[in-house]
């Protein structure tokens, strides 16, 4: 009877091991190895059960199969008035990807390049929303990007529900990451990241420059990559700001507050609100890359 007894229970619980294995299968997006629609979204990075830098892609079907969020934003910048919205939180994303524990950065990449990062503190603050409906249209029915009237926000893009700033370094203060156009997400390892633009030689830890890569992390790595890390809209690298930097701090810092005046054809916004405190600290910061004997 014992042993009877014995392998009911071992029955027992390997049904319920299965059974909960299912329903985790099943509360998962599915995984394609190849894209079926132009709507896919591609996710990459770290996944679980897969190489690191791994490709894969998920249907805008089984995102609206996950649980959504609703809320409305009246002072979004892509939009020019109230404008309710719907989706998956990245948070909600993570769990249900299956990304590892330390995937702890979420990056969403543009069909320009362009690359919002989302630190897990930006994410436990702002609680960002992979959108999939804007006033309960699809992407064909979305309103175009406001800041030029013509651009296709398409096929995804990103909001927070309420955006108040969680931090000011010097005059740069917490900025909303609300990027349109998105095409892929990775879940990446947050320290490896940041890792590619941590400023280096014995002035690295110079609280003006830690300001300055404080900046640089949020404000500068959408547009600039150093190495494969980083955003390619701009195609200047880190290495090239390193070098602008390391001439004449006047250039630098004009160029960094108002762009045009130095290339007319300059696609990067200009910084009118960074004082000379500010500007010292991204100068000195990215110093440490060009020449790392020079504060």
């Amino acid at each position: 009877m014992r042993r009877v007894g014995h392998w009911i229970w071992i029955g027992f619980f390997a049904v319920l091991v299965l059974g909960r294995l299912t329903a985790n299968a099943q509360s998962q997006p599915a995984w394609h190895e190849k894209r079926q629609l132009p709507s896919d979204l591609e996710i990459g990075g770290e996944l679980v059960g897969l190489p690191p830098d791994s490709t894969r892609y998920i249907t805008r079907q089984e995102l609206l199969a996950i649980p959504q969020v609703s809320f409305t934003v009246d002072d979004a910048a892509n939009f020019t008035g109230p404008t309710k919205i719907s989706g998956v939180e990245l948070e909600e994303l993570v769990k249900r990807v299956g990304a590892p524990s330390h995937a702890d950065m979420v990056i969403a990449i543009c069909d320009d390049k362009y690359l919002a990062g989302y630190p897990s503190s930006y994410i436990e603050a702002h609680h960002p929303v992979l959108v999939l409906t804007v006033n309960g249209q699809s992407p064909e029915g979305w309103p175009k990007a406001a800041e030029d009237h013509t651009s296709d926000m398409s096929p995804y893009l990103i909001s927070n529900p309420k955006f108040t700033p969680s931090f000011k370094v010097l005059a740069h203060e917490d900025e909303a990451e609300i990027p349109w156009g998105v095409v892929r997400i990775e879940f990446r390892d947050e320290k490896k990241v940041l890792e590619a633009i941590a400023p280096r030689g014995p002035h690295a830890s110079l609280h003006e420059v830690q300001d300055g890569f404080q900046i640089a992390e949020q404000n500068c790595f959408r547009c600039h990559n150093a190495g494969p890390e980083g955003g390619g809209k701009s195609g200047i690298s880190w290495e090239a700001l390193a070098a602008l930097a390391a001439g004449p701090s006047e250039h630098f810092a004009s160029y960094v507050r108002a762009p045009l005046e130095q290339n007319p054809r300059a696609q990067m916004p200009g910084n009118p609100q960074y004082d000379d405190a500010t500007l010292r600290a991204l100068t000195i910061y990215f110093q440490t890359f060009a020449s790392p004997t020079k504060p």
